[in-house]
């Protein structure tokens, strides 16, 4: 038989020691001991029906085995949103206001429409310019009458 080592003795004593302090110290925070904790999953499987595995539901597979396609699911019936949406676009439609209906608007533009409407301001100067220019050519014929007016007129003569 061999000799005792000296040190193992004391090592075991203080892991002993070492797992009661463990102990307290759960008990304390009310946590469990790992050995005396199962899993919650486990738990409430052996609660649903005693079985530890899951059912088995086959939704892609076709399965041969009698057995098995009794566990089949059967294929989803996408749901009818034809009219969910004839409802959302009745919704969606505002009611026809009628107005009078402006027929410029409606007519389309001329071709040459913002070359007019670009030019407009320089010609609302020219026909300022050109009323001036109209109003002194008519002075200026005016001022000739009187001219030819004043030669033609005789002058006066007193005859008394």
């Amino acid at each position: 038989m061999a000799a005792p080592v000296p040190g193992v003795g004391r090592l075991e004593e203080e892991a002993l020691r070492r797992k009661e302090r463990l102990k307290a110290l759960r008990e304390k925070t009310g946590r469990k001991n790992k050995e005396d904790e199962e899993p919650k999953n486990k738990v409430l499987k052996e609660e649903e029906g005693g079985e530890k595995h899951r059912e088995l539901k086959l939704r892609n597979y076709v399965p041969e085995d009698e057995e098995l396609k009794k566990r089949k699911v059967p294929q989803a019936k996408p749901a009818s949103v034809e009219e969910k949406v004839k409802d959302q676009l009745e919704a969606a439609k505002p009611e026809p206001i009628i107005e009078e209906v402006d027929l410029a608007n409606l007519a389309p533009r001329k071709p040459d429409w913002d070359l007019k409407r670009d030019v407009a301001k320089k010609l609302e100067k020219l026909e300022k310019r050109t009323q001036r220019a109209i109003a002194e050519l008519i002075r200026e014929r005016l001022r000739g009458q009187e001219g030819d007016l004043e030669s033609a007129k005789p002058e006066d003569s007193d005859s008394d």
